[in-house]
Parts: C-alpha cells; sequence; structure tokens
C-alpha cells in the first residue's frame, strides 16, 4: 500500500492523496500545511464546494467487486485440464465415427462443468449477502455559505469528500482517512489494519515524523477501517474512496494468486495420463498392424482403449465431492466455500497461520493478579482499582468503561466501592497516561482520597519513593510485562476537602499502593479446537502485531508448546534471507510484532518447505498472507476487503469451525483419492491386459461397444464415492498422496489386476473345452467382461478410504453400487441387452473356476494393500520439498 494513500489531495486534485512534506512520509506535513493543501479550515467546507469535489473525485465507497455471472462461471470451469482432456477425447472419438464414446464423453464434461459452475455461482451469491459492514454515516460540518457558520449533520459516509471536517465519538468507525484537528482521550482499535488488539492514543499534535510503520503510528492520523475505543475528535477528511489505505488492499490482483495444492495435483495427473493416452493408442494400431494385419478397423479400439485408460469420471466426482463437503458445511456450520478446490485444500493443510486477537483469545482483558508492593497478592489494591474505575466512569461521564477498567469491576465486588463517595475524577489522558478519581471516605468527611491508576511509568513518578526503590518497582511491572501480562499501577493520597476543581497538579506526592495485571481471556473453545487440531497432524503458527510475550503467554495458557527459541519478532525477519526463514518457520511458532508483509513472507516461506498452509485473518493487514496461502479464511465480521479475498468464510471467527471444515476436506480429498488409486490402477490393469489380448487373439479383446457399455457401468458405480463417508482414520493426517507412492500404488495394483485378467484367459479357454475354446469372440467377450465388472465391484470394497469392519454400519453406498456392478456383471450376458452388444450365456463351469480367481484375487489385494500401508508414511522434508516441485504431484 502506497505510503500516499493516506495523505490528503490539493485543491484543484492534481495530485490526489499527497500532502506537502517529506516524500513519502504521510502526516509529515504540519496542521496548517494539511489544511492549505486542503483549501479547508476548521469550520468545514461549503456545501458548493463539496458537491464540485464530490463531482471531481466520485464518491466515498470502497472499489466495486464485479461478480461473476453463470455463463462466465460455466465457461471458467472447463479450463479444469481433465476437463479439457475429455474434450479432446470426445472430439477424437467423434472425428471417427465413435459416436456413443463421444456423446457420452461430451455429457461428462457437461455435467462437470455445470456442477462447478453451480456451486461457486451460489457461493457468490451468499458472499453478496456479507458485504457493505462499513461505517453508513458521518457527523459532518457543512456551511451553507462563505460566510455562514457551519451546520452539524449527519450525511453518508459516500458523499465525504477531502476536505471536509468531521466528529468522531465512541464507538464510532472512522469513514475516512483523517488528520485530527482537535483530540480528547482519543484511543482507537486499528486492529483491522495493524493486527494490535490494544487501542491506540491518538493525538492532534504535530509529531515528528519517525520510520517505519506505515504511517499507522502516526498519532495524528486515523484511517478508514479503525473504529474508536474512547475520547472525542474532529479530524479532517484527507483521502475517501479508492485512495484510503483500507480500499488500497483492493489493488491486489487475486489472478496473479499461486498455484494451490490442488491446481498443482491437477495439473500434474493430468500430464501424466496425457502422455500415456498419447502413447497407447500407436501402439494398439502398431500391434494390430504388425502382428494381425488389422489396420483402420482397429482405430475405434485403440480409441476405446485410451478413454478405458482416462479416469474420465474424475472431475465430477471432484466436483460432486467437494460440493457436497460445502453444501454440508453451509447448512450445519454457517461455512461458505466461496471455491470448491479450496475444500480440497483445507483437507491437506498441515499448518494453520492464525492470528492471536479474537482467535485464541477474546477481544478483552482480564484480571490476572492485584500484587503489593512487595510483590506478593493483595487484595487491597484490587479494591483501590475498583474504586477508579469505577468513580472515573460515573464522573468523567465515559459512555462506557475502558477495557482495563471493566476487568477490574469484574473482578472486584460491588461491597469494594459502595462505601464510598465520589467527589471528582480526571479521565484517562494519552499524555498523561493516567486517570485519578477524588472519594471521600465514610466518616472522614474533611479528608478527600485521589486513587489513581494507570502505566507504572507515569504512576511511580508522582510517588514519593527513593530512587533504588522506585527502580525496583520499574523492573517488577517490567518482568510481568515480559511475561506477557498488561500491568497498572495503582496509588493513592489525602487531601484536604476542598470545592476548587482538582487538575493534574494534584496528582503529586503519591503513596505507591500496588500493581493490578492483566492477561487476555482465552476463547472458550480454543484449548479444545487446537488438541482437536493437533491429533489431525495440524500444527499452529501464530502471526500477530502484539507483544511476543503477550502472544507466548496466551498460547500456553491453551496448551500450545511454545519451545525455546520459537519465538521470532517482525525485525528479526526482516533480516533474514527467504531460504534462512524457510528453515527457520519450521521451528517457530509465535511471530510477534508482525506487519503485513511478514506474515506473507512467513506463509510463502512455510509453503517452500514443503507445508500446505492455511491462514485465517479478518484484516487489512492479514489480506498478503491470505492470497500467499494455499486456503485463505476469513470469519463473515472480517473487513470486507479481507472476506473478498478469501477462500471459505465462517459464520464466527472460531477454530472449532475450522476443524468442521478440515474434516469435511480430508473426507472429500479421502474420497478422491480412492476413486483415482482404484481407478487409475483398474485401468492400467485392464489396458495391460487388452495389449496382451490384442497379441494373442485373432479378433479384438473386446468390442468397442462393450468397452464403452463397461465404462458406463463402472463410471456409475463409481458415483458413489461422492456420497460415501471414508473410515475416521482419514482425519488422522493431511490427505496428502505424493508422486512416487501413487505411481507404486497404481503399479502394484495395475500388474495385480491384469495377472488376475491374464488368469480369467486361462479359465476361458479350460471353460470352453481347450485353447480352440477362445475361438468364439462372443464366449471371450462376454467372460471377460463379466470378469472385469466382478473385479471392479471386488476393488472397490478392498480399497476404499479407511478400513471398515464386516456388518458395520450397513454396506454403505460403495456397498451397494458394489454390490449393483457385480450382479450387471453377472446379469447382462444373459439378457436381451447382452445379445445387441454381442455378449452370449457361459457355462457354469466358467463361473465355479472365476469365483476361485476372483478369491484369489481378493487375497491378493488385502495382502498387497497391507504392505502398502506398512510403509513408512513420513519422508524426509528435503524429498517432500523435492516432491513438491515436481509436476506430477498429486496432493489428496
Amino acid at each position: 500500500m502506497a505510503d500516499s494513500a493516506a495523505a490528503p489531495e490539493p485543491a484543484d486534485g492534481a495530485s490526489v492523496g499527497r500532502v506537502p512534506g517529506a516524500v513519502g512520509e504521510p502526516g509529515a506535513a504540519t496542521l496548517l500545511q494539511t489544511l492549505r493543501h486542503l483549501d479547508s479550515g476548521p469550520r468545514g467546507l461549503t456545501e458548493a464546494q463539496a458537491a464540485e469535489r464530490q463531482a471531481r473525485v466520485g464518491p466515498n465507497t470502497l472499489p466495486g467487486r464485479r461478480e461473476s455471472s453463470w455463463p462466465t462461471a460455466l465457461l471458467r470451469s472447463l479450463r479444469d485440464p481433465f476437463t479439457a482432456v475429455l474434450l479432446c477425447l470426445g472430439l477424437v472419438s467423434a472425428a471417427v465415427a465413435s459416436w456413443g464414446t463421444a456423446c457420452v464423453i461430451l455429457l461428462l464434461v457437461a455435467v462437470s462443468c455445470a456442477l462447478r459452475a453451480s456451486g461457486e455461482h451460489r457461493a457468490d451469491r451468499s458472499m453478496a449477502g456479507l458485504r457493505g459492514l462499513v461505517a453508513t454515516t458521518a457527523t459532518v460540518l457543512r456551511r451553507d455559505g462563505e460566510d455562514l457558520p457551519p451546520n452539524v449533520r449527519e450525511l453518508p459516509v459516500d458523499e465525504l469528500v477531502p476536505g471536509d471536517v468531521i466528529r468522531l465519538g465512541p464507538g464510532d468507525l472512522v469513514p475516512a482517512d483523517v488528520r485530527l484537528l482537535r483530540a480528547r482521550g482519543l484511543t482507537v482499535h486499528q486492529a483491522p489494519l495493524t493486527g494490535e488488539s490494544a487501542p491506540v492514543a491518538k493525538d492532534a499534535g504535530d509529531a515528528a515524523v519517525t520510520a517505519g510503520g506505515g504511517g499507522f503510528d502516526r498519532p495524528q492520523l486515523c484511517f478508514q477501517g479503525s473504529s474508536v475505543a474512547s475520547g472525542s475528535a474532529t479530524a479532517v477528511v484527507v483521502a475517501t474512496g479508492a485512495r484510503t489505505r483500507f480500499a488500497a488492499a483492493h489493488s491486489g490482483d487475486e489472478d496473479r494468486r499461486e498455484a494451490s495444492a490442488f491446481d498443482r495435483s491437477v495439473h500434474g495427473i493430468s500430464w501424466i495420463l496425457i502422455r500415456f493416452m498419447l502413447l497407447t493408442p500407436p501402439l494398439v494400431l502398431m500391434a494390430g498392424a504388425a502382428l494381425r494385419d488389422r489396420g483402420p478397423e482397429t482405430l475405434p479400439f485403440a480409441v476405446a482403449v485410451a478413454v478405458g485408460l482416462t479416469p474420465e469420471m474424475l472431475p465430477v466426482i471432484v466436483t460432486l465431492c467437494l460440493a457436497r463437503g460445502a453444501s454440508l458445511l453451509a447448512r450445519q456450520h454457517g461455512v461458505i466455500v466461496k471455491r470448491l478446490p479450496a475444500l480440497h485444500d483445507l483437507g491437506a493443510v498441515d499448518v494453520l497461520c492464525l492470528d492471536k486477537t479474537g482467535t485464541l483469545t477474546q477481544d478483552r482483558p482480564v484480571l490476572h493478579r492485584a500484587l503489593g508492593p512487595d510483590g506478593r497478592d493483595d487484595p487491597e489494591v484490587l479494591r483501590w482499582a475498583a474504586v477508579n474505575a469505577w468513580w472515573t466512569l460515573q464522573l468523567a461521564d465515559l459512555p462506557a468503561p475502558d477495557a482495563l477498567d471493566d476487568a477490574v469491576l469484574d473482578a472486584a465486588g460491588e461491597d469494594d466501592v459502595m462505601p464510598f463517595d465520589g467527589v471528582a475524577a480526571l479521565p484517562f489522558d494519552p499524555l498523561r497516561r493516567l486517570a485519578t478519581a477524588v472519594v471521600r471516605t465514610p466518616g472522614r468527611p474533611a479528608v478527600h482520597t485521589l486513587v489513581v491508576k494507570g502505566a507504572a511509568e507515569a504512576v511511580l513518578e508522582r510517588c514519593v519513593l527513593a530512587d533504588e526503590e522506585r527502580a525496583e518497582l520499574l523492573t517488577l511491572a517490567a518482568r510481568h510485562a515480559d511475561e506477557g501480562l498488561r500491568v497498572l499501577a495503582v496509588a493513592a493520597a489525602g487531601r484536604t476537602a476542598r470545592t476548587r476543581d482538582y487538575t493534574p497538579v494534584d496528582e503529586r506526592g503519591l503513596e505507591f499502593r500496588g500493581f493490578v495485571t492483566f492477561k487476555d481471556a482465552l476463547a472458550p473453545s480454543a484449548a479444545a479446537a487446537l488438541r482437536v487440531l493437533a491429533g489431525r497432524g495440524v500444527s499452529v503458527r501464530v502471526l500477530t502485531g502484539d507483544h511476543p510475550g503477550t502472544a507466548v503467554r496466551a498460547c500456553r495458557d491453551l496448551g500450545v508448546d511454545v519451545p525455546q527459541g520459537g519465538v521470532l519478532t517482525g525485525e528479526r525477519v526482516d533480516g533474514l534471507t527467504d531460504a534462512e526463514l524457510a528453515e527457520v518457520a519450521a521451528r517457530t511458532v509465535v511471530f510477534a510484532r508482525c506487519a503485513p508483509e511478514h506474515k506473507a513472507r512467513v506463509v510463502t516461506a512455510l509453503r517452500a518447505s514443503g507445508h500446505t498452509v492455511g491462514h485465517l485473518g479478518d484484516g487489512v493487514n492479514d489480506l498478503p498472507a491470505l492470497r500467499a496461502a494455499d486456503v485463505g479464511i476469513a470469519p463473515r465480521d472480517a473487513v470486507d476487503v479481507a472476506r473478498e479475498s478469501a477462500d471459505l468464510v465462517l459464520a464466527e471467527k472460531d477454530l472449532t469451525a475450522i476443524d468442521h471444515a478440515i474434516a469435511a476436506g480430508r473426507y472429500a480429498g479421502g474420497n478422491i483419492a480412492t476413486y483415482l488409486r482404484i481407478t487409475l490402477s483398474s485401468n492400467l490393469g485392464n489396458v495391460i491386459a487388452m495389449l496382451a489380448a490384442g497379441l494373442l487373439l485373432p479378433y479384438l479383446p473386446m468390442l468397442p461397444a462393450q468397452v464403452l457399455a463397461q465404462n458406463l457401468c463402472f463410471d456409475t458405480a463409481q458415483l458413489a464415492f461422492a456420497h460415501d463417508r471414508p473410515h475416521p482414520s482419514v482425519l488422522r493426517r493431511p490427505t496428502v498422496l505424493r508422486p512416487r507412492q501413487l505411481l507404486r500404488f497404481i503399479t502394484g495394483f495395475g500388474v495385480l489386476n491384469a495377472i488376475a485378467d491374464l488368469a480369467t484367459f486361462g479359465v476361458l479357454a479350460f471353460a470352453l473345452s481347450g485353447f480352440e475354446g477362445l475361438a468364439d469372440a462372443s464366449a471371450f467377450h462376454s467372460g471377460w467382461f463379466t470378469e472385469n465388472l466382478l473385479t471392479q465391484a471386488l476393488v472397490m470394497v478392498l480399497l476404499r478410504a479407511g478400513r471398515r469392519r464386516w456388518g458395520q454400519g450397513g454396506p454403505g453406498p460403495i456397498g451397494w453400487a458394489a454390490g449393483t456392478l457385480a450382479a450387471v456383471g453377472l446379469l447382462l450376458p444373459v439378457s436381451p441387452v447382452g445379445s445387441l452388444l454381442g455378449l452370449s450365456p457361459l457355462p457354469l463351469l466358467y463361473y465355479l473356476l472365476l469365483a476361485a480367481v476372483l478369491a484369489l484375487y481378493a487375497v491378493g489385494l488385502v495382502a498387497v494393500r497391507a504392505r502398502e500401508e506398512r510403509r513408512p508414511q513420513e519422508q524426509r522434508p528435503q524429498e517432500r520439498r523435492l516432491e513438491e516441485r515436481e509436476p506430477g504431484e498429486l496432493s489428496l
């Protein structure tokens, strides 16, 4: 975000968003220079000036996002590599007059594209209902004429222009980037912009420009997207619309986002299959021409073999699995999946990056301890702190207590404050850094007691203490601060009762009473959710703008282990190269004092070291990291630009919802992985057997129509994978399948399937009275057709994701689909439809021998699967990083 985004524009509009002063230093101009540059003043603009400026600079609205139409989403889904491969195969089939194959393939393409486009279009419509969570009106000073006094009025924020003078009060959202004219006790929440959980003090003075901070640390500037925590102010608008810091986040081009795990996996396996498909038809044609003197008539069969090698249902299965998971998440947990492949990526996540405030902790402190001057617990200190908080709230006419005062009052009892009568109050001032309440103690009408509470340094310097004692107390306060606690000092002093007003001059000669310490209130469900995530193999990284000690304390209170050296600050991140950061990030748990660019670098470094990374963020400062992660996650109440950039939107900022989404992603990923393993290994075995049969037989091993019918039966049965619920073991670790593991699995089970097919050829020869019986093409086609569907049914049951005991929970979708597939294989050859396909009934002996082959095949499947599961699951990090760079990766 350019520094100029927050600066004022000149009256002529020639350089919108710039202020006079040091180049690139927002807020470097003095107040007088800023007003002169804006051609404005403390009384605000006239209505004529405001109308002219709005016509020139436009309304104060965020850059609009153009939603994709349903036809656009449909065309975009054609870019899927598998869809493109199927489309090419369909066109080739049509070119060789294989109209049945062509029609089925094109139907699959249409169904897949329609499902994906519909799911993403529904997500876009759901997101449209979450927009607009920004300020709607602002209190503005406008004049009807040049010499007339200003009128205070409420105007829609889109009518604000540079030079307008506005008023801010507690709870107001800052409607534009502004420069303060006057401020009284002003503090603002900048968490959506910087990630800081504590309110930031602001002041109208011409503070000196310091390096760093990106302008957010300028006390005289407030930015759109922040909100007023306490105090009041009058300010002049310096930037509106697309020129605010908040809107600058829209400038990121999401189309340049790096490919996610899903994108990389789909592209990798697509090119592997394309190579196989380009190689298979020429081999079939050359073998047929050389050995059997078959030429052009082999072409449809060669195309059918290529189709048989392709997992043509993959786009449909992937879309159905992800769409079903996304639909369940939306209905049951309020999670909107904006980009369907993101659900798959979430199932592969093994590192989750998140902020502290609002996720691990609530956005409020709670009292930790009340300590006397000796460092021991002292309830009297809490009593005096409560008296200060209560009477400051009552007498200073504050709309609501400060967050720390609220924590004190929650911890104290009513009896602590009721005996005292309030006399006067000096509210908190960011310059004094303390607040004072003056009370009358019962039974002592001639004495007023000043109770002072505030920053340790500010209070101690007003106490009557020896230098050594003051230094010891400051050291004690610093030690508690290093432990992640926020510390306030409490002091008191007696004064002779009087009627004249009390002033800050009276805050002298105090008696030190003690410290009150605070910690962040933990999110109720965070500890349990973190334990569940750890059990799922997901490690957490905390990326926060807060103090390192505060973040470490929250982690340890929640049971997150932060090892020695497991903390890194943004300043240290700046001193590391990308390679060094990738190495350090692997063992770092807390990244503190992080600016937006630090968060993005950490996420990128984790991905470079072989992790699949999810990032949960809700502020403008999270945008670079949301775009750098494999999966960007934002809550519903996040700033508008963060929700728009995220892949998943949560109903609440709750880790439990993320756990549900990860579970849905892993169930979907497990089903997709099972489909791929089963289909690719079965198809490879069938192709090997077809090539062998083509060399042995004087006719085509299977007619193109039979290949098509077999594929249709198997493809229809495979739709059950979209509705299967895998075994809970799938949830224990990220659903990642490495290229070497995938190829080893396909090769092993493909060869086993080919052996079963070749054994079937022998069974057919024996059942048909010797090898001469294989001269009956119809009988051979029927026998192999039946065996193919029966072996496919066995594979579906025995190789599904996870393991299920026999009789546990019924057959399920996979069991019913496999049973139907087996029934079709047995009944189709003896039916009228079978005769139309060129199939014929077989002798009973064949079925008896085939049962023996299938039994041996089932034993082989179980044995090979057990061997695969005993292989070590973990890889060395270096090997994993190398595989991450291979084009054939499949992260499922």
